[in-house]
């Protein structure tokens, strides 16, 4: 049966690490998923209960920040609370159009809603540009976390050779 957590975990570990990149996969929950499933497998004695806290850590921020990040853009760009929501709303929408709807569904959210409550498309437009900003960096702050959890599964599995 250890063999069997093994496999998974290792499958559920690199399905979340191309999740961080394919919108439709949950990639930090099944990274964590993954790393759980090879810390029971070894009875928690390669990954304690240490390292699945700070693994889970990881994952919680790593996802917030995909979901925050583009709400964050539209405000520092001056966005109204509608176009925050906007950008919100775009981005869970548009998770179930894949990439062209998680790039476009936040974009279009946040500049429908700066429209509607300034009637200024210049305003919209650069509220929509922030969004985009706030989307790219989220994801370069998930794809971090993707790595820190990859990382930190490797070196605990190297130091345990040595311990």
């Amino acid at each position: 049966m250890t063999v069997v957590f093994i496999i998974l975990g290792l499958i559920a570990v690199t399905a979340g690490l191309l999740g961080t990149i394919y919108p439709a996969i949950p990639g930090l929950g099944l990274m964590f998923g993954g790393a759980w499933l090879l810390a029971h497998a070894g009875d928690y004695q390669i990954f304690g209960s240490t390292t699945l806290i700070f693994l889970a850590i990881v994952a919680v921020i790593g996802t917030a920040m995909d979901y925050v990040a583009g709400m964050l853009g539209a405000k520092y760009t001056g966005a109204d609370k509608l176009a925050v929501w906007g950008a919100f709303i775009g981005g869970i929408a548009g998770a179930f159009f894949s990439l062209p709807g998680l790039l476009f569904g936040p974009m279009i959210g946040a500049a429908v809603g700066e429209f509607i409550t300034r009637k200024d498309m210049w305003q919209a437009g650069k509220v929509s540009f922030g969004t985009l900003i706030g989307f790219i960096i989220g994801t370069v702050a998930k794809i971090g976390c993707a790595l820190t959890i990859v990382l930190t599964l490797l070196t605990m599995w190297i130091i345990s050779w040595f311990a």
